[in-house]
């Protein structure tokens, strides 16, 4: 396997993993603070950057049922949260496409 290209970014808050300090998304890109994870409080993203996602599964959450994908630090491979594909309630098609990221599994890098 060869070297992996991590994207960089800027702006006045960039958040990254919390093991390696990869950069993964910005305060710009932040919808909501008002989510909980598998560990504690999560942010909901736009867009996350320096990610791989694993394999879609279905998953009961709080807010009803959820096809997912964990995602993982392109570096290091941290679990850091996990992509929205599918909501199955009205109320939070919303979701589709964006990413949780658990608060403890980040830094601020800038």
């Amino acid at each position: 396997m060869g070297m992996t290209y991590r994207q960089y970014l800027s702006g006045p808050r960039i958040y990254g993993c919390s093991n390696c300090r990869t950069h993964l998304a910005t305060i710009e890109s932040m919808m909501s603070r008002a989510f909980n994870g598998q560990h504690g409080r999560a942010y909901l993203f736009m867009k996350v950057v320096n990610v791989i996602e694993g394999e879609a599964c279905e998953r009961a959450m709080t807010t009803g049922q959820h096809t997912v994908r964990d995602i993982y630090c392109v570096k290091c491979s941290t679990t850091l949260g996990w992509k929205y594909e599918v909501a199955q309630e009205p109320s939070q098609k919303y979701k589709e496409g964006h990413y949780i990221l658990e608060r403890n599994l980040l830094v601020d890098v800038q």
